[in-house]
């Protein structure tokens, strides 16, 4: 895989030129829906379907959406939005030992969270895999009874060697000669229950001999006795997911299932069973068609499920929701946004070709909805004292500051002034280095919606470390006066009155791994943990900030955008969560 930035321009989308042909050539303008999925007889005396085209985003309920899922929701649901169509959420959940309700609780609250529902005026395209098991049953004795399917009773290692290699066919079975009759009789048997886990396997008969391994009669049923969270025990077999997923699209009447490249191998499986299926009756043209995209490669994550699994388990992050972790959960608690979401998605296209995409251009995208969604507010992270010597005691006086530089309908909020605020502990040097505009003895700066200043000195404790910086202010110079340019400045500093400031707890969030590509060859990916991707430290913030909600984004001028943490913060007591910075940090 080819480890350059996406060659493709932004909004590239090979998939809107097939579904725009299909269309153009009424490829499903007689095609039926009854309302609910179902086989060619559930459909065949109902009208023509209303939904120009049909697509679906098929998660396992396995563990937590991450941000590659971002990319495949957008463009499921998108698809359908923009063609007329109606995209389904259905739980690809055949695998019963891994899966869990409290996935399928977190996928659906992050799918809408992104902006999709499943629901319309007439249907809810909300399905389970397992609400077709009987389908998918009923489709296996079709094919037995078709002599399209066998059952093998081989053990997996005399199947291992029987496969074949790329550049030898395989051999088969000692079992695929078994009679129609014998077959449906062990497949029924292991139904019921009349056999160990293991012990027997139904697989499709096609061709040992198959250039492709994955025609090379595969498995499509296998004995589990296990816990299923939606079925219960009703089943101890299981459908494998290559031969569910396409009778899952056909009753669902999915015009476009949309896959990443590593099915693309499935697909000569995919076309075969639909031939078959019609073949038997059980389903009707048109069948669906799957199309495979290249899936998100994003560069300083991990989108492995087992290494996510491990960063959590092992504890290397605090939880799924951990906001360094690229899951949808960490990425909203992190501050990320929907339309960021959208944007970054709209921007990378989608593309046959494998490729990698740069961190930055996520954290852009980010930035550049922030930047016109977030308010801004005034927040001093590493704070030191500023007097104003010749400011009266006790005294406070109102500045204004625009809540959006861009959006003046948004208004502005009063912020207090007085004689004692906090400034950032940079923006004093009391031996300046050259460029340096901010304060130092003798240099003057306005304070940004408030006065002009003069340094005047700073003390310093025992070490020597500067503890309280001391200025005067210029009583005519107050911004939004008359006087507020007749002294010219070139620097100007944001600040809180420490009388009226807000104490805060502000977590620094950086990225999770400091290399590019982490693990790359044989490397343990942990060792590429970014020490520092984590800082917390205690702010001074503007008083307005004591009352907002979890969950609330701001920009907190010159250092970022922050968001109120959705878990820990409490009434009267948020605390924030770096987004992202202003500007790219990482660049070499």
């Amino acid at each position: 895989m080819s480890k350059e930035k996406a060659p493709l321009p932004p909004g590239s989308n090979f998939i809107r030129g097939i579904i725009e042909r299909d269309l153009t050539a009424n490829k499903y303008a007689e095609k039926q829906w009854a309302g609910s999925p179902g086989n060619a007889k559930h459909h065949q005396t109902a009208p023509v379907d209303p939904a120009k085209i049909r697509t679906r985003f098929p998660p396992e309920p396995n563990g937590y959406l991450h941000i590659g899922h971002a990319k495949s929701i957008f463009l499921n649901f998108g698809l359908a939005q923009d063609y007329h169509g109606i995209c389904h959420l259905r739980f690809d959940d055949t695998n019963p030992e891994k899966e869990s309700q409290e996935y399928v609780n977190s996928i659906t609250e992050m799918v809408q969270w992104l902006g999709f529902n499943w629901e319309n005026a007439s249907e809810n395209n909300l399905y389970f895999a397992s609400n077709y098991f009987d389908e998918m049953y009923q489709a296996a004795e079709l094919l037995i009874q078709n002599d399209y399917a066998y059952v093998d009773s081989q053990t997996a290692d005399e199947m291992r060697e029987n496969r074949g290699t790329l550049t030898e066919p395989g051999k088969d079975s000692p079992f695929r000669t078994r009679t129609v009759e014998e077959n449906l009789t062990l497949f029924r048997e292991m139904r019921d229950g009349k056999h160990p886990d293991g012990r027997h396997i139904l697989r499709a008969k096609i061709n040992m001999a198959s250039p492709n391994f994955n025609l090379r009669d595969p498995a499509i049923y296998r004995i589990r006795r296990a816990h299923h969270h939606h079925t219960g025990d009703k089943w101890c077999i299981y459908p494998m997911y290559t031969f569910a997923h396409p009778i899952e699209d056909a009753l669902e009447r999915i015009t476009h299932s949309l896959c990443t490249l590593e099915f693309e191998d499935q697909r000569p499986f995919y076309d075969w069973l639909m031939k078959k299926l019609v073949e038997t009756g059980m389903l009707s043209q048109p069948v669906p068609k799957q199309t495979e995209f290249a899936r998100l490669n994003l560069t300083y994550v991990v989108l492995s499920k087992r290494k996510l699994i491990q960063l959590v388990e092992e504890k290397h992050v605090s939880g799924w929701d951990d906001p360094r972790l690229p899951t949808l959960a960490g990425a909203r608690r992190r501050g990320y946004t929907p339309a960021g979401f959208k944007l970054f998605t709209d921007r990378i296209g989608v593309s046959k070709a494998d490729s990698w995409i740069e961190y930055l251009i996520f954290e852009d995208c980010m930035r550049e909805v922030l930047n016109l969604d977030a308010e801004r507010r005034i927040a001093v992270l590493d704070p030191i004292k500023l007097v104003i010597d010749n400011y009266e005691d006790g005294h406070s006086e109102d500045c204004f500051a625009p809540n959006h530089p861009l959006k003046e309908e948004l208004g502005k909020r009063t912020v207090q002034l007085s004689k004692e605020l906090w400034i950032e502990r940079e923006d004093f040097m009391e031996e300046p280095a050259p460029k340096y505009f901010r304060l130092f003895p003798g240099n003057m700066v306005r304070l940004r919606y408030g006065y002009v200043v003069e340094c005047t000195g700073c003390e310093k404790d025992a070490d020597g470390n500067v503890t309280v910086v001391h200025c005067n202010y210029l009583p005519d110079t107050k911004s939004g006066t008359d006087g507020a340019n007749s002294v010219k400045v070139k620097g100007n500093i944001h600040w809180v009155s420490a009388a009226h400031a807000y104490e805060a707890e502000v977590r620094l969030y950086d990225r999770l791994f400091k290399e590019a590509h982490p693990g790359e060859g044989d490397r343990d990916f942990l060792q590429d943990i970014n020490p520092n991707s984590v800082q917390t430290i205690t702010v001074q913030l503007e008083s307005s900030l004591q009352s907002v909600n979890p969950g609330d984004c701001f920009q907190f001028e010159r250092h970022g955008y922050f968001v109120a943490d959705r878990i820990d913060s409490v009434k009267g007591k948020p605390v924030f969560n770096r987004t992202v910075t202003l500007r790219d940090a990482w660049q070499k």
